[in-house]
């Protein structure tokens, strides 16, 4: 059982995380963000052996603001069990064209963290694939399936959540062109 000081900490060490991907990923208002999280790394347990879904829900709590804030949009992908289905607020599915697919996360069957989010979302539906603007992975999750081509990695403040490495990524155009192409460095 996670402590209150432990779950404010992990609160705020997922707005950092979150915040420093934002100011590197070039997001505009209604892109989408995936956030793949192993609650049992963030407390240092072995990657679905020790799920919590109160550490799933204060990692929620951090994040769903400063989305927010942004005009941004969650994709909470769930674990290996699911095949790293998505939760998604079923107007993102719409305005991206997303099919639902019919599947409710559980703390050992989706994961905890899909779990609160699909709890917390006013309308949720898990969906199969996105196309993600940005991403983090707390706690080694694989999101790059659901980001957009090109993924770039982005260099966060904070590296860990709770015992979690974090890693994150944004993505950028494609380049095209040969050698006298000429890009545009505000989209790199």
């Amino acid at each position: 059982m996670a402590t209150e000081a432990f779950l404010h900490d992990i609160t705020a060490q997922a707005r950092e995380a979150m915040e420093s991907l934002l100011s590197q990923a070039k997001c505009k208002p209604g892109d989408l963000v995936v956030v793949g999280c192993s609650s049992s790394e963030v407390l240092g347990s072995k990657i679905g052996t020790a799920s919590s879904p109160e550490v799933a829900q204060a990692i929620l709590d951090g994040l769903l603001p400063v989305l927010s804030q942004h005009g941004l949009r969650l994709a909470a992908q769930c674990c290996e069990h699911l095949n790293r289905a998505l939760i998604v607020e079923r107007s993102t599915a719409d305005a991206f064209g997303y099919e639902a697919v019919n599947v409710v996360p559980q703390p050992k069957a989706g994961g905890s963290f899909a779990t609160a989010a699909y709890h917390t979302f006013s309308d949720p539906v898990a969906v199969e694939h996105v196309r993600a603007r940005a991403g983090l992975d707390i706690g080694g999750t694989l999101i790059g399936m659901h980001l957009a081509h090109v993924a770039v990695p982005a260099r966060l403040s904070r590296r860990q959540i709770g015992e979690a490495i974090v890693l994150a990524a944004r993505v950028r155009p494609k380049f095209v062109g040969g050698s006298r192409a000429v890009y545009d460095e505000a989209l790199l």
